[in-house]
């Protein structure tokens, strides 16, 4: 079995109903699905195997000369045209907005000429493990069970069932249309009706027209921010408002490498990105719906808030390996599941307590639970911000006293106590200015080294880690402060690849595993950031729109970016790529003279 993937990551589209998605390759295969959530089983796993573990691909039978492919302006609606010597074809492909059953529907429209097309449909529940019983009731019909999951395939053209594949040859000519329409639901309630594929087409394009026309601009970045929103927008399970952090499960930080993790669940560090970047962009009612879902995530005790959910709070995650499926490009193992769910990590009452009272200064109706609620953690931070954790990047090694972490707690009592004195909410508000110069003092004294004029990953270290660019961020010391300009100036120097930011240097770092990654985006729109909080404006905007550039074709970010071999690793779309980029976006748009005065997490545009 080969090694090489059959297509790059940037070579996927997103689409989604948003509950689920499914990424399509410029060669037309559907090669990852899930159904009928983010989190749930894959029934087209090919992107961590072979087309055996599931695909549905659809292209044109002869060589193809040209490709090319675009979202449907202000939607998800994908078009991909394919140019071969007798014509030219277009596919679209999307899913409706869910209501009873969840769709995928695929149009082939002759554009030119005449194209002979051919399809093959190879569906696999359980991640490629569990062939279904398939049976055609009637012309154009297939329907595919197995055990609680039924899938029915409707379409126009003559379908041939061998080896275990579906398979489907036909020719299409200018003017035509023919749809495929794939209907997702329980096996239990029996055959599925099939929707009409061009009234959804319709609505469906109506749908996200309507919801991003509610985007404030971004100046020469408008664009770009609209398409971060709407993949955003796509990641969101909207039952209960939880942002995945990206569709995808082991997709590699390293081609090859064991750096590989279940994405698919809704992490809190998110969430003040997540809010700032909805609130700047105008969308209030999709902020409010992520506050409340973070508000009945963590409810319950104190000491037992975890540092991600699932999509509806739950709280067993438990990790797994897929041992039948090779992983992408060979990157073993595939995990399922997160055991980062059990880890001790200090910072995430700070990104809440940051989300809470950006959510009140951003003019969100108060939810009666929620000051209580942090005032509980607040008590429970309090006895317990001194010890070392796992950190923000989830080290599977000994926990230490990383800085950013204690920065982080800094930042809770110092929201905490920010949001009493604005809003005439009541707290203890002594003892936590008492923390707060504790915690700072603490800081300032383990975690800066005199000696190379920088703040360090973490104590006793002499380590550096792109985390310490938020520091100025979320107003920790003033970006001009010596120590912060010679933070960057290391960061700048030591952890900078082809002009982009990696983590942390995991050839010196001892985080439990294998060295190796690319560079973390994230972090270089972090580096932009603190160029806009100096008032660099000029290498902001340089790093911004070269950042701009590792966007796929679509619009598309993964995680990271390998600077050697130019290409995009780790899982895609990344939830924290797109909101890195939507709220530099807006800091260099709102930010085009002075160094802002006003610094708050993750943005400076307040």
């Amino acid at each position: 079995m080969s090694a090489e993937p059959a297509s790059n990551i940037e070579d996927y589209a997103l689409i989604g109903d948003c509950e689920t998605a499914a990424l399509v390759g410029r060669d037309g295969s559907i090669d990852w699905l899930c159904w009928p959530r983010f989190d749930s089983d894959a029934c087209f796993a090919a992107l961590l195997g072979t087309a055996e573990h599931g695909r549905w691909h659809l292209g044109p039978a002869d060589d193809i000369k040209a490709v090319s492919r675009r979202y449907r302006e202000g939607t998800l609606i994908l078009e991909t045209c394919f140019e071969t010597a007798g014509g030219a074809v277009r596919l679209i492909d999307f899913m409706p907005p869910r209501t009873l059953n969840s769709d995928v529907v695929r149009l082939v429209i002759g554009e030119r000429g005449r194209v002979s097309m051919q399809m093959e449909f190879i569906l696999r529940f359980g991640y490629g493990a569990t062939v279904p019983w398939v049976t055609q009731p009637e012309r154009g019909v297939l329907q595919a069970v197995a055990g609680p999951d039924m899938a029915m395939l409707h379409t126009s053209v003559p379908l041939h069932g061998h080896d275990l594949r579906t398979t489907a040859s036909f020719e299409v000519r200018a003017g035509e249309t023919i749809p495929f329409v794939l209907t997702y639901g329980p096996s239990h309630r029996g055959p599925l009706d099939s929707i009409d594929p061009l009234t959804a087409l319709s609505s469906t394009e109506a749908f996200w027209r309507e919801w991003v026309g509610r985007c404030k601009e971004a100046g020469p970045w408008s664009e770009a921010v609209k398409r971060s929103l709407i993949t955003l927008k796509a990641l969101t399970y909207a039952p209960t408002g939880g942002i995945v952090a990206a569709a995808t499960t082991s997709l590699p930080e390293l081609i090859g490498g064991s750096r590989n993790w279940d994405y698919r669940f809704c992490w809190l560090r998110d969430a003040t990105l997540t809010l700032l970047a909805l609130m700047d962009a105008g969308f209030f009612d999709e902020a409010r719906a992520w506050r409340d879902w973070l508000l009945r995530a963590v409810a319950g005790s104190p000491n037992q808030m975890q540092i991600m959910y699932g999509l509806a709070g739950e709280r067993r995650l438990t990790e797994w390996e897929v041992p039948w499926l090779p992983g992408y490009g060979g990157s073993r193992p595939v995990r399922i599941g997160n055991a980062a769910h059990g880890q001790h990590q200090l910072d995430v009452i700070g990104e809440l307590m940051d989300a809470l009272h950006q959510a009140r200064r951003g003019g969100l109706p108060e939810n009666a639970a929620a000051w209580a609620l942090q005032c509980a953690l607040l008590a429970h931070l309090s006895t317990m911000w001194h010890e070392p954790d796992e950190g923000i990047w989830e080290i599977r090694g000994p926990r230490q006293h990383f800085v950013h972490s204690k920065v982080m707690a800094w930042v809770a009592f110092d929201r905490g106590i920010r949001s009493a004195e604005a809003f005439g909410l009541g707290g203890p508000l002594e003892e936590w200015r008492r923390i707060r110069r504790e915690i700072h003092e603490d800081v300032c004294t383990r975690g800066y080294d005199s000696s190379r004029g920088s703040f360090v990953q973490a104590y006793g270290s002499q380590d550096l880690d792109a985390s310490l660019l938020l520091l100025p961020a979320v107003g920790f010391l003033p970006a001009s402060d010596p120590r912060i300009v010679g933070t960057l100036q290391a960061v700048e120097h030591e952890l900078v690849r082809d002009g982009l930011v990696l983590r942390y240097d995991t050839s010196t770092t001892s985080d439990g595993l294998p060295a190796g990654e690319g560079a973390f985006l994230a972090c270089s729109f972090w580096l932009a950031d603190a160029y806009v909080l100096l008032g660099r404006h000029e290498e902001a905007t340089v790093l911004f729109e070269r950042l701009l550039t590792l966007c796929n074709d679509v619009g598309l970010l993964s995680e990271e970016y390998d600077p050697v071999l130019r290409r995009q690793v780790g899982n895609v779309p990344q939830a924290f790529s797109h909101l890195a980029l939507i709220n530099t976006a807006h800091n260099l748009f709102h930010n085009r003279g002075e160094a802002p005065a006003d610094q708050r997490a993750g943005s400076v545009s307040a």
